[in-house]
């Protein structure tokens, strides 16, 4: 395990890479906290502050329209000249000092999502060029690792410079992790083909073509949905949180700060031996195996012990990865070149998208019934969604639709 993820660091394009992700994710964590204690303090508004939240998921349902632009160019220049118009509309934020300009920071919120979505696209098709394919599930894993570890450290730091400074101090933090994205993405070595012509088709199809090979692929389809499905039922169960804490071990609702860092560090393992597992076996069944322990650390929850709610959340930590690290892996691989960045999207919508609706039906939900009746609900749900994965074995490497080409293939075309 140790070996291959020393030899992605050693990886001078994956180090770049993964530079970039930590700084602009650290900024973004900081920013997505700091920006709802700035809407609070400005308008004294509960609701106008969760619509912080809503301005950076909601992009994610235009995935399939978003990401058909990761395949229109080159994706290293695309990556560079999206985090540096991101870094300039970070800026904007710096004038608000007032409840009447709180409508810039929603604008602002929302282009960031919107520009999470397109480098999320990009990204993906990038890496299939830039890594080698026997590292990407270790490299995968270090990015999810990475990502984790900033949501940890980085709300942290947003709430403590805004204390300390205020909110465009927090922003002009976030605009300063974008450059230095950019300037990460610009050094990566990558021999990237020109984009083939197109012919003229409606956009409607050229957006849904991703979202249709997807549909379409008998590996990329279950594990896109077992990630959905992870996410959706994290989200389900994460809305009980306060109440178990409250009803079920007598805690205050601090104690929710043990519980995080617990489930972090599970995250954190999960993403560091990803790649060693995912040598070892199918990502179906790497897929399956973090489901169920996802599941099980969710049910652990409804007991009123403390030392299995906190076993439970490690297991929740080292479960809830797997299933996101194999679906990004395996699009990866299975998807042709000038398709991967409308397919990285089109995956990217079906399994973040639903986790909004998610929290409103959990939040309704705790708020009517007692808490285990949708931890065990969503315990049960998982193991249920686990079990036809694990049912399908080990299937073949090679098993997309007949006439279509790996990422790898298509790059070979393309340097013959």
């Amino acid at each position: 395990m140790r070996w291959g993820v020393l030899k992605v660091l050693r990886e001078r394009n994956a180090g770049l890479y993964l530079s970039g992700v930590i700084v602009s994710g650290f900024g973004d964590s900081a920013m997505s906290l700091a920006a709802g204690i700035w809407v609070k303090t400005l308008t004294g508004s509960n609701s106008l502050a969760a619509l912080v939240g809503l301005c950076l998921w909601l992009p994610t349902f235009a995935g399939p329209v978003i990401g058909t632009v990761a395949d229109r160019v080159r994706r290293r220049p695309l990556l560079v000249a999206t985090n540096l118009g991101l870094a300039a509309v970070m800026t904007a934020p710096l004038a608000l000092r007032s409840r009447g300009g709180i409508w810039l920071l929603f604008v602002v919120l929302t282009l960031v999502g919107v520009g999470g979505v397109l480098t999320g696209a990009a990204e993906t098709a990038l890496v299939a060029a830039a890594v080698p394919g026997e590292l990407r599930g270790d490299f995968n894993g270090l990015v999810r690792t990475a990502i984790e570890s900033m949501k940890l450290l980085a709300p942290l730091a947003g709430a403590g410079l805004f204390t300390a400074f205020g909110g465009p101090t927090v922003a002009l933090l976030d605009a300063v992790t974008f450059a230095l994205a950019a300037a990460a993405f610009r050094m990566i070595r990558v021999r990237e083909p020109r984009p083939r012509p197109r012919a003229r088709r409606a956009w409607t199809a050229q957006t849904t073509e991703g979202l249709s090979y997807l549909w379409r692929h008998p590996v990329l389809r279950p594990l896109v949905l077992a990630g959905a499905a992870a996410m959706v039922l994290a989200s389900l169960s994460s809305t009980a949180t306060y109440a178990m804490l409250d009803a079920g071990l007598h805690r205050s609702p601090a104690f929710a700060g043990v519980l995080t860092p617990v489930q972090g560090l599970g995250s954190v393992v999960s993403g560091l031996a990803a790649g060693a597992l995912l040598r070892r076996t199918s990502e179906r069944v790497f897929s399956a195996a973090g489901l169920a322990l996802f599941a099980v650390g969710v049910l652990a929850r409804a007991t009123p012990w403390l030392p299995v709610v906190l076993g439970g959340s490690l297991a929740i930590g080292l479960g809830l990865p797997c299933p996101l690290i194999a679906a990004r892996t395996a699009v990866q691989r299975e998807t042709p070149n000038e398709l991967l960045g409308r397919v990285a999207a089109a995956a990217g919508t079906l399994m973040y998208s639903p986790t909004g609706f998610a929290l409103l039906l959990g939040a309704g939900t705790v708020a009517s019934l007692d808490y285990r009746v949708q931890i065990l609900v969503a315990g049960a749900l998982g193991l249920a969604a686990a079990a036809p994965l694990a049912a399908g074995g080990r299937p073949a490497r090679s098993t997309r639709p007949v006439g279509e080409r790996s990422a790898a293939e298509a790059r070979e075309a393309d340097t013959v």
